[in-house]
């Protein structure tokens, strides 16, 4: 049947399904992991190992990251839940920008999507720590206690918390796995979304017009970073979208897009703007926005 349609489309199916192929048994471990943290992770856990001095209390927030990973696609009501209670600024949006990209997961996805190079997993890693240190600083010794969760807000959290304390260990595990099954089918259309559109920009737009655009690093950055929130890929996933795209645009547009999409994708806006003031969105896009450029920036002159 395949051997009937048009060579172009012949391509393009093989290019979308192997690229879906390769990224869904990390989509579906990240999803199981993202539900078990769900449902057996309280804020009152984090909150009792927290140390006192405000740096060390950054660090540990990045450092949360890795031992505690969550996509992006569910990272937002957890860091507000963190917030509530009483979890600073300074810790809950580092581990914010950390946990979707430097957890075990999504480095050891990164680490196979490019054909098992230490290179761009050491990137990103490298990357993220940057980013998630640089604003858990800037939040803890120039913007202060400055409020950013809103005023009044839906307390389905909180209810979600309260729900899964009361529940005995069978039920709990059952809770976690529902969970893990919503955010599998939930995260699985993003992935498809952006499996079709990397495919279809491999093998229908001109190769010679991609050049002409990512001649200038800044403007395939840009780009790149335009590319990331629009698709709004898991980020088991998106390392695998960015792989099939290296020999197109080259490696600083690639780790800008790794970089910028776990952090700051159309989903995630969305849901920050449920929890958070709209002034601190604000900065927190133009100030991760600017850290990724600069990032980019640097790795094209490596």
């Amino acid at each position: 049947m395949l051997s009937n349609l048009p060579d172009a489309v012949s391509q393009l199916a093989a290019i979308f399904l192997s690229i879906i192929i390769e990224a869904l048994p990390f989509v579906l471990f990240g999803c199981l992991v993202s539900g078990f943290i769900e449902t057996y992770l309280s804020p009152e856990i984090v909150y009792k190992f927290l140390p006192k001095q405000r740096f060390l209390r950054v660090i540990v927030g990045i450092i949360a990251g890795f031992f505690f990973p969550s996509c992006e696609c569910g990272i937002v009501p957890i860091v507000n839940r963190f917030l509530e209670k009483k979890v600073p600024s300074y810790t809950g949006i580092p581990f914010l920008i950390a946990a979707p990209i430097i957890n075990p997961v999504v480095l050891f996805a990164t680490f196979v999507a490019f054909g098992n190079s230490f290179k761009f997993a050491f990137l990103r890693l490298s990357g993220a720590l940057i980013i998630a240190l640089v604003v858990g600083l800037v939040l803890a010794y120039l913007l202060g206690d400055e409020p950013i969760l809103l005023a009044t807000q839906s307390h389905d959290a909180h209810d979600h918390h309260d729900h899964t304390h009361s529940l005995n260990r069978g039920q709990k595990f059952w809770s976690a796995l529902s969970h893990a099954v919503d955010e599998f089918f939930d995260t699985g259309r993003y992935l498809i979304f952006g499996s079709l559109i990397a495919s279809t920009i491999q093998v229908f737009v001109p190769t010679k017009w991609l050049t002409s655009v990512t001649h200038n690093p800044f403007t395939a950055i840009l780009l790149m970073m335009l590319f990331a929130l629009l698709l709004s890929l898991c980020s088991e996933a998106d390392a695998f979208i960015g792989a099939s795209l290296l020999n197109l645009f080259g490696t600083a547009p690639i780790i800008a897009f790794l970089l910028f999409g776990p952090i700051i994708d159309i989903k995630n806006l969305l849901m920050m703007k449920r929890y958070f003031r709209s002034r601190f969105i604000v900065k927190y896009v133009l100030g991760v926005s600017f850290l990724v450029i600069m990032i980019g920036m640097g790795v094209s002159f490596l």
